[in-house]
Protein backbone atom coordinates (compact mmCIF):
# COMPACT_ATOMS: atom_id res chain seq x y z
CA UNK A 1 0.00 0.00 0.00
CA UNK A 2 1.53 3.18 -0.87
CA UNK A 3 2.64 5.64 1.66
CA UNK A 4 0.27 8.51 2.11
CA UNK A 5 1.89 11.57 3.63
CA UNK A 6 -0.42 15.37 4.66
CA UNK A 7 0.95 18.63 4.20
CA UNK A 8 1.93 19.86 7.16
CA UNK A 9 0.26 22.66 8.59
CA UNK A 10 0.80 26.41 7.59
CA UNK A 11 3.58 28.19 10.26
CA UNK A 12 3.02 25.28 12.38
CA UNK A 13 6.91 25.34 13.45
CA UNK A 14 6.94 21.40 12.50
CA UNK A 15 9.79 19.48 10.53
CA UNK A 16 9.51 18.98 7.48
CA UNK A 17 9.31 15.20 7.30
CA UNK A 18 6.70 15.53 10.46
CA UNK A 19 2.63 14.73 9.58
CA UNK A 20 -0.13 15.25 11.53
CA UNK A 21 -3.21 13.97 10.55
CA UNK A 22 -6.66 13.80 12.66
CA UNK A 23 -8.04 10.73 13.19
CA UNK A 24 -10.61 8.22 14.56
CA UNK A 25 -13.64 9.27 16.64
CA UNK A 26 -13.52 12.94 15.18
CA UNK A 27 -13.40 12.08 11.65
CA UNK A 28 -16.28 9.11 11.82
CA UNK A 29 -18.26 11.65 13.94
CA UNK A 30 -17.35 14.50 11.88
CA UNK A 31 -19.34 12.11 8.23
CA UNK A 32 -22.04 11.29 10.51
CA UNK A 33 -23.24 14.71 11.54
CA UNK A 34 -22.85 14.64 14.89
CA UNK A 35 -20.93 16.33 17.62
CA UNK A 36 -17.23 16.19 17.68
CA UNK A 37 -16.59 14.96 21.44
CA UNK A 38 -12.89 15.28 21.18
CA UNK A 39 -9.91 15.41 18.53
CA UNK A 40 -7.17 12.82 18.25
CA UNK A 41 -4.23 13.13 16.09
CA UNK A 42 -1.68 10.77 15.12
CA UNK A 43 1.75 12.30 13.89
CA UNK A 44 3.74 10.65 11.08
CA UNK A 45 7.49 10.93 10.51
CA UNK A 46 8.30 12.28 13.77
CA UNK A 47 10.12 10.95 17.18
CA UNK A 48 9.50 11.53 21.07
CA UNK A 49 12.58 14.02 21.45
CA UNK A 50 11.37 15.98 18.34
CA UNK A 51 7.50 16.28 19.62
CA UNK A 52 9.11 17.25 23.44
CA UNK A 53 11.28 20.22 21.34
CA UNK A 54 8.12 21.36 20.07
CA UNK A 55 6.66 21.69 23.86
CA UNK A 56 4.61 18.59 23.31
CA UNK A 57 4.32 16.68 26.80
CA UNK A 58 4.15 12.86 27.51
CA UNK A 59 1.17 11.24 29.07
CA UNK A 60 1.42 7.24 27.34
CA UNK A 61 2.61 5.42 29.80
CA UNK A 62 2.03 1.97 27.52
CA UNK A 63 2.67 3.83 23.80
CA UNK A 64 4.03 7.93 23.29
CA UNK A 65 0.61 9.91 23.16
CA UNK A 66 1.67 14.16 23.90
CA UNK A 67 -0.58 16.64 24.95
CA UNK A 68 -0.34 19.43 22.32
CA UNK A 69 1.69 22.36 24.21
CA UNK A 70 -1.68 25.10 23.22
CA UNK A 71 -4.24 22.83 22.56
CA UNK A 72 -4.26 19.80 25.09
CA UNK A 73 -5.14 17.42 22.59
CA UNK A 74 -4.10 13.74 22.21
CA UNK A 75 -1.11 13.75 19.14
CA UNK A 76 0.42 9.76 19.41
CA UNK A 77 2.94 8.68 17.31
CA UNK A 78 2.35 6.17 14.51
CA UNK A 79 2.37 3.10 15.60
CA UNK A 80 2.61 -0.81 15.32
CA UNK A 81 1.37 -3.18 17.86
CA UNK A 82 2.45 -7.04 17.69
CA UNK A 83 0.49 -9.76 20.30
CA UNK A 84 3.00 -11.33 22.34
CA UNK A 85 0.71 -13.19 25.23
CA UNK A 86 -2.57 -13.07 26.16
CA UNK A 87 -5.02 -10.44 27.50
CA UNK A 88 -5.03 -6.37 26.99
CA UNK A 89 -1.28 -5.97 27.94
CA UNK A 90 -0.11 -8.62 26.26
CA UNK A 91 1.57 -6.51 23.10
CA UNK A 92 5.04 -5.01 22.02
CA UNK A 93 4.57 -1.64 20.51
CA UNK A 94 6.96 0.28 17.63
CA UNK A 95 6.68 3.98 17.31
CA UNK A 96 9.33 5.28 14.68
CA UNK A 97 9.62 7.53 12.05
CA UNK A 98 9.19 4.52 9.97
CA UNK A 99 5.69 3.57 10.91
CA UNK A 100 3.50 4.62 8.07
CA UNK A 101 -0.35 6.20 8.37
CA UNK A 102 -1.96 2.92 7.19
CA UNK A 103 0.01 0.89 9.62
CA UNK A 104 -1.42 2.88 11.89
CA UNK A 105 -4.91 3.07 10.96
CA UNK A 106 -4.83 -0.83 10.14
CA UNK A 107 -4.25 -1.67 13.99
CA UNK A 108 -7.36 -0.06 14.97
CA UNK A 109 -10.54 -1.84 15.75
CA UNK A 110 -13.22 -0.65 13.86
CA UNK A 111 -12.67 0.70 10.02
CA UNK A 112 -15.36 3.55 11.05
CA UNK A 113 -12.32 4.35 13.65
CA UNK A 114 -9.72 3.97 10.59
CA UNK A 115 -10.03 6.59 9.14
CA UNK A 116 -7.72 9.87 8.99
CA UNK A 117 -8.39 13.76 7.59
CA UNK A 118 -5.29 15.54 6.22
CA UNK A 119 -4.89 19.42 6.69
CA UNK A 120 -6.77 19.81 3.71
CA UNK A 121 -10.12 17.96 4.69
CA UNK A 122 -8.64 14.75 2.69
CA UNK A 123 -10.35 11.79 3.93
CA UNK A 124 -7.84 8.56 3.76
CA UNK A 125 -9.96 5.33 3.74
CA UNK A 126 -7.66 2.50 3.81
CA UNK A 127 -10.21 -0.21 5.03
CA UNK A 128 -13.27 0.69 3.91
CA UNK A 129 -14.77 2.57 6.90
CA UNK A 130 -16.78 5.19 4.40
CA UNK A 131 -18.36 2.50 3.11
CA UNK A 132 -19.65 0.91 6.87
CA UNK A 133 -20.49 4.54 7.75
CA UNK A 134 -23.11 4.14 5.22
CA UNK A 135 -24.15 0.47 5.56
CA UNK A 136 -24.05 1.45 9.41
CA UNK A 137 -21.93 -1.22 10.16
CA UNK A 138 -19.75 -1.75 13.03
CA UNK A 139 -17.18 -4.19 11.49
CA UNK A 140 -13.31 -5.03 12.39
CA UNK A 141 -10.70 -3.49 10.67
CA UNK A 142 -9.03 -6.99 10.24
CA UNK A 143 -8.18 -10.02 11.95
CA UNK A 144 -5.74 -8.56 14.43
CA UNK A 145 -8.68 -7.35 16.33
CA UNK A 146 -8.90 -10.81 17.92
CA UNK A 147 -5.65 -10.20 19.62
CA UNK A 148 -7.29 -7.15 22.25
CA UNK A 149 -10.27 -8.51 24.09
CA UNK A 150 -11.09 -5.02 25.35
CA UNK A 151 -11.99 -4.55 21.54
CA UNK A 152 -15.31 -7.02 22.20
CA UNK A 153 -16.41 -3.97 25.24
CA UNK A 154 -15.87 -1.17 22.85
CA UNK A 155 -17.55 -2.60 19.80
CA UNK A 156 -20.41 -3.69 22.20
CA UNK A 157 -20.20 0.25 23.71
CA UNK A 158 -19.96 1.75 20.35
CA UNK A 159 -23.09 -0.70 19.63
CA UNK A 160 -24.65 1.58 22.27
CA UNK A 161 -23.92 4.87 21.42
CA UNK A 162 -25.11 4.29 18.02
CA UNK A 163 -28.16 1.83 17.93
CA UNK A 164 -30.28 5.12 17.58
CA UNK A 165 -28.88 5.43 13.94
CA UNK A 166 -29.33 2.25 13.28
CA UNK A 167 -26.13 0.56 13.69
CA UNK A 168 -25.50 -3.01 14.05
CA UNK A 169 -22.43 -5.37 14.70
CA UNK A 170 -21.35 -6.75 11.22
CA UNK A 171 -21.93 -10.60 11.17
CA UNK A 172 -18.00 -11.41 10.60
CA UNK A 173 -17.55 -9.51 13.40
CA UNK A 174 -20.26 -11.15 15.72
CA UNK A 175 -18.38 -14.81 14.55
CA UNK A 176 -14.98 -13.54 15.73
CA UNK A 177 -16.10 -11.81 18.94
CA UNK A 178 -16.92 -15.49 19.76
CA UNK A 179 -14.73 -16.99 18.48
CA UNK A 180 -12.62 -14.71 20.69
CA UNK A 181 -14.63 -15.18 23.75
CA UNK A 182 -14.33 -19.17 23.09
CA UNK A 183 -10.88 -18.66 23.13
CA UNK A 184 -10.42 -17.56 26.31
CA UNK A 185 -9.89 -13.49 25.59
CA UNK A 186 -12.37 -12.35 27.05
CA UNK A 187 -11.27 -13.81 30.76
CA UNK A 188 -8.25 -12.08 30.25
CA UNK A 189 -9.78 -9.00 30.58
CA UNK A 190 -8.50 -6.48 33.75
CA UNK A 191 -10.87 -5.74 35.73
CA UNK A 192 -10.13 -1.53 35.43
CA UNK A 193 -11.07 -1.82 31.99
CA UNK A 194 -14.18 -3.95 32.12
CA UNK A 195 -15.09 -1.04 34.21
CA UNK A 196 -13.73 1.69 32.73
CA UNK A 197 -15.67 0.29 29.15
CA UNK A 198 -19.17 -0.62 31.17
CA UNK A 199 -19.31 2.72 33.45
CA UNK A 200 -18.83 4.98 29.28
CA UNK A 201 -21.65 2.44 28.04
CA UNK A 202 -23.78 3.49 30.64
CA UNK A 203 -23.66 7.00 29.69
CA UNK A 204 -24.46 5.89 25.94
CA UNK A 205 -28.41 6.28 24.68
CA UNK A 206 -28.68 2.57 24.56
CA UNK A 207 -26.61 1.02 27.79
CA UNK A 208 -29.25 -2.04 26.78
CA UNK A 209 -27.47 -2.97 23.86
CA UNK A 210 -24.45 -2.69 25.28
CA UNK A 211 -25.58 -5.58 27.66
CA UNK A 212 -27.37 -7.52 24.50
CA UNK A 213 -23.93 -7.16 22.24
CA UNK A 214 -22.01 -8.66 25.31
CA UNK A 215 -24.60 -11.46 25.34
CA UNK A 216 -24.62 -12.46 22.29
CA UNK A 217 -21.38 -12.78 21.82
CA UNK A 218 -21.21 -14.83 25.19
CA UNK A 219 -19.04 -12.44 26.72
CA UNK A 220 -21.29 -10.76 29.29
CA UNK A 221 -21.62 -14.60 31.04
CA UNK A 222 -17.66 -14.13 31.43
CA UNK A 223 -17.53 -10.25 32.55
CA UNK A 224 -21.20 -9.93 34.18
CA UNK A 225 -22.12 -13.57 35.34
CA UNK A 226 -24.78 -12.07 37.86
CA UNK A 227 -26.49 -10.24 34.67
CA UNK A 228 -26.03 -13.29 32.35
CA UNK A 229 -28.13 -15.43 35.07
CA UNK A 230 -31.00 -13.26 34.73
CA UNK A 231 -31.82 -14.35 31.22
CA UNK A 232 -34.06 -17.01 31.55
CA UNK A 233 -35.57 -16.89 34.94
CA UNK A 234 -39.16 -16.43 34.92
CA UNK A 235 -41.34 -13.83 36.98
CA UNK A 236 -45.34 -13.03 37.75
CA UNK A 237 -46.65 -12.09 34.59
CA UNK A 238 -49.76 -10.14 36.54
CA UNK A 239 -46.56 -7.90 37.31
CA UNK A 240 -44.13 -8.32 34.78
CA UNK A 241 -45.50 -9.01 30.97
CA UNK A 242 -41.99 -9.30 29.65
CA UNK A 243 -41.78 -12.46 31.67
CA UNK A 244 -37.73 -12.91 31.35
CA UNK A 245 -36.04 -10.87 34.18
CA UNK A 246 -33.03 -10.05 31.84
CA UNK A 247 -34.90 -8.53 29.17
CA UNK A 248 -36.79 -6.85 32.18
CA UNK A 249 -33.40 -5.73 33.21
CA UNK A 250 -32.75 -4.29 29.43
CA UNK A 251 -35.92 -2.58 29.39
CA UNK A 252 -35.46 -0.65 32.67
CA UNK A 253 -32.59 0.72 31.48
CA UNK A 254 -33.66 1.72 28.33
CA UNK A 255 -36.00 3.59 30.65
CA UNK A 256 -33.25 5.17 32.68
CA UNK A 257 -31.42 6.67 29.55
CA UNK A 258 -34.81 7.97 28.10
CA UNK A 259 -35.60 9.64 31.23
CA UNK A 260 -31.63 10.99 31.39
CA UNK A 261 -31.17 9.69 34.62
CA UNK A 262 -27.44 9.35 35.73
CA UNK A 263 -25.09 6.89 35.17
CA UNK A 264 -25.08 6.14 38.65
CA UNK A 265 -28.63 5.20 38.38
CA UNK A 266 -28.47 3.21 35.27
CA UNK A 267 -25.72 1.06 37.22
CA UNK A 268 -28.54 0.57 39.91
CA UNK A 269 -30.81 -0.42 37.37
CA UNK A 270 -28.54 -2.75 35.98
CA UNK A 271 -27.91 -4.34 39.57
CA UNK A 272 -31.40 -3.86 41.40
CA UNK A 273 -32.75 -7.76 40.73
CA UNK A 274 -29.19 -9.74 40.46
CA UNK A 275 -30.81 -12.15 43.57
CA UNK A 276 -33.45 -12.82 41.19
CA UNK A 277 -30.99 -15.10 39.53
CA UNK A 278 -30.21 -17.25 42.34
CA UNK A 279 -33.82 -18.11 43.11
CA UNK A 280 -34.19 -21.97 42.99
CA UNK A 281 -35.95 -23.09 39.72
CA UNK A 282 -39.10 -25.08 42.19
CA UNK A 283 -39.22 -21.63 43.43
CA UNK A 284 -40.27 -19.74 40.23
CA UNK A 285 -41.75 -17.51 38.90
CA UNK A 286 -42.05 -15.90 42.66
CA UNK A 287 -38.57 -14.41 44.13
CA UNK A 288 -39.13 -14.56 48.33
CA UNK A 289 -35.63 -12.43 49.40
CA UNK A 290 -33.92 -11.53 46.71
CA UNK A 291 -33.73 -8.14 47.66
CA UNK A 292 -30.91 -9.11 50.50
CA UNK A 293 -29.23 -11.72 47.79
CA UNK A 294 -29.11 -9.10 45.56
CA UNK A 295 -27.49 -6.95 47.99
CA UNK A 296 -24.82 -9.97 48.65
CA UNK A 297 -24.15 -10.17 44.63
CA UNK A 298 -23.95 -6.07 44.23
CA UNK A 299 -21.14 -5.81 46.62
CA UNK A 300 -19.13 -8.79 45.14
CA UNK A 301 -19.73 -7.91 41.85
CA UNK A 302 -18.47 -3.85 42.75
CA UNK A 303 -15.11 -5.71 44.99
CA UNK A 304 -14.14 -8.02 41.38
CA UNK A 305 -14.37 -5.10 39.38
CA UNK A 306 -13.13 -2.05 41.84
CA UNK A 307 -16.45 0.32 41.41
CA UNK A 308 -16.85 3.13 42.50
CA UNK A 309 -17.86 3.35 45.70
CA UNK A 310 -20.76 5.80 45.25
CA UNK A 311 -22.18 3.06 42.03
CA UNK A 312 -21.69 0.72 44.79
CA UNK A 313 -23.73 2.61 47.68
CA UNK A 314 -26.48 3.59 45.51
CA UNK A 315 -26.56 -0.06 43.79
CA UNK A 316 -26.89 -1.82 46.99
CA UNK A 317 -30.01 1.06 48.16
CA UNK A 318 -31.35 -0.08 44.79
CA UNK A 319 -31.50 -3.86 45.50
CA UNK A 320 -32.34 -3.79 49.05
CA UNK A 321 -35.40 -1.27 48.72
CA UNK A 322 -36.93 -1.01 45.27
CA UNK A 323 -39.16 -3.50 46.41
CA UNK A 324 -40.73 -1.13 49.29
CA UNK A 325 -40.95 1.82 47.15
CA UNK A 326 -43.18 0.21 44.79
CA UNK A 327 -45.62 -0.73 47.75
CA UNK A 328 -45.51 2.86 49.04
CA UNK A 329 -48.69 4.09 48.53
CA UNK A 330 -49.85 0.88 51.26
CA UNK A 331 -47.00 1.49 53.38
CA UNK A 332 -47.41 2.44 56.91
CA UNK A 333 -45.88 5.74 58.03
CA UNK A 334 -42.94 4.03 60.44
CA UNK A 335 -42.13 2.00 57.23
CA UNK A 336 -41.62 4.85 54.77
CA UNK A 337 -39.25 6.03 58.02
CA UNK A 338 -37.46 3.22 58.02
CA UNK A 339 -36.72 3.19 53.97
CA UNK A 340 -35.43 6.58 54.11
CA UNK A 341 -33.24 5.79 57.20
CA UNK A 342 -31.84 2.87 55.04
CA UNK A 343 -31.23 5.13 52.20
CA UNK A 344 -29.05 7.31 54.73
CA UNK A 345 -31.51 10.18 53.75
CA UNK A 346 -31.18 12.24 56.54
CA UNK A 347 -27.30 12.91 55.56
CA UNK A 348 -27.15 12.09 52.07
CA UNK A 349 -29.90 14.04 50.47
CA UNK A 350 -28.51 13.38 46.71
CA UNK A 351 -29.28 9.56 47.25
CA UNK A 352 -33.06 10.36 47.20
CA UNK A 353 -33.26 11.49 44.02
CA UNK A 354 -31.21 8.94 42.64
CA UNK A 355 -32.98 6.33 44.20
CA UNK A 356 -36.36 7.46 43.26
CA UNK A 357 -34.99 7.77 39.67
CA UNK A 358 -34.07 4.33 39.82
CA UNK A 359 -37.17 3.19 40.89
CA UNK A 360 -38.96 4.86 38.35
CA UNK A 361 -36.92 3.06 35.79
CA UNK A 362 -37.79 -0.92 37.41
CA UNK A 363 -41.26 -0.18 37.08
CA UNK A 364 -41.17 1.38 33.82
CA UNK A 365 -39.41 -1.28 32.56
CA UNK A 366 -41.84 -3.36 31.42
CA UNK A 367 -43.70 -4.39 28.84
CA UNK A 368 -46.43 -1.91 27.83
CA UNK A 369 -45.97 -0.07 31.28
CA UNK A 370 -43.07 2.17 29.96
CA UNK A 371 -45.60 5.07 30.53
CA UNK A 372 -47.06 4.26 33.54
CA UNK A 373 -47.53 7.17 36.11
CA UNK A 374 -45.27 6.79 39.36
CA UNK A 375 -46.59 8.30 42.51
CA UNK A 376 -44.52 6.54 44.44
CA UNK A 377 -42.14 9.19 43.61
CA UNK A 378 -43.83 12.17 44.95
CA UNK A 379 -44.95 10.47 48.56
CA UNK A 380 -41.50 9.58 49.38
CA UNK A 381 -40.04 12.71 48.30
CA UNK A 382 -43.50 14.20 50.67
CA UNK A 383 -42.36 11.82 53.53
CA UNK A 384 -38.44 12.72 53.39
CA UNK A 385 -38.85 16.31 52.95
CA UNK A 386 -41.53 16.26 55.68
CA UNK A 387 -38.96 14.69 58.11
CA UNK A 388 -35.85 16.50 56.92
CA UNK A 389 -37.74 19.52 58.37
CA UNK A 390 -37.67 18.63 61.66
CA UNK A 391 -35.68 21.22 63.72
CA UNK A 392 -32.89 18.63 65.92
CA UNK A 393 -31.94 21.16 67.82
CA UNK A 394 -35.16 22.72 68.65
CA UNK A 395 -35.83 19.07 70.05
CA UNK A 396 -32.32 18.86 72.13
CA UNK A 397 -32.89 22.46 73.38
CA UNK A 398 -35.03 24.38 76.06
CA UNK A 399 -38.63 23.22 75.64
CA UNK A 400 -38.00 20.66 73.21
CA UNK A 401 -39.17 17.46 73.99
CA UNK A 402 -35.75 15.95 73.59
CA UNK A 403 -34.70 18.33 76.53
CA UNK A 404 -31.81 17.18 78.49
CA UNK A 405 -31.80 13.49 76.64
CA UNK A 406 -28.76 12.35 74.84
CA UNK A 407 -27.68 9.66 73.07
CA UNK A 408 -30.19 7.22 72.24
CA UNK A 409 -33.03 8.40 74.20
CA UNK A 410 -32.32 11.73 72.26
CA UNK A 411 -32.62 10.21 69.26
CA UNK A 412 -35.63 8.11 69.68
CA UNK A 413 -37.35 11.70 70.57
CA UNK A 414 -36.16 12.82 66.83
CA UNK A 415 -37.47 9.95 65.65
CA UNK A 416 -40.70 10.22 66.53
CA UNK A 417 -40.75 13.69 65.70
CA UNK A 418 -39.95 12.88 62.38
CA UNK A 419 -42.09 9.60 62.17
CA UNK A 420 -45.57 11.73 63.32
CA UNK A 421 -44.65 14.23 60.33
CA UNK A 422 -44.21 11.44 57.92
CA UNK A 423 -47.44 10.46 59.24
CA UNK A 424 -48.83 13.84 58.44
CA UNK A 425 -47.19 13.96 54.76
CA UNK A 426 -48.38 10.56 54.22
CA UNK A 427 -52.01 11.43 55.56
CA UNK A 428 -52.25 14.59 53.40
CA UNK A 429 -50.74 13.08 49.74
CA UNK A 430 -53.09 12.77 46.95
CA UNK A 431 -51.62 11.40 43.88
CA UNK A 432 -51.51 13.63 40.63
Amino acid sequence: MARVRARPAEDSGYNSGMQIYLVGGAVRDQLLGLPVRERDWVVVGATPGELEKLGYRRVGRDFPVYLHPESSEEHALARTERKTSPGYRGFEVQADPSVTLEEDLQRRDLTINAMAQTADGRIIDPAGGRAHLEARLLHHVSDAFREDPVRILRVARFAARLHDLVFRVAPATQVLMRAMVGAGEAAALVPERVWQETASALAEPRPDVFIQVLRDCGALAVVFPEVDALYGVPQPADWHPEIDTGVHVGLALQQAARLSFSTEVRFAVLVHDLGKGTTPQAEWPRHVGHEERSVELVQALCRRLAVPNRFRDLGVAVARNHGLCHRALELRPVTLLKMLESLDAFRRGERVKDFLDACESDARGRTGLEDQPYPQRDLVLAAWRAALAVDTRAIAGPGGTGEGLAGEKLGEAIRNARLADVAAAREQFSPR
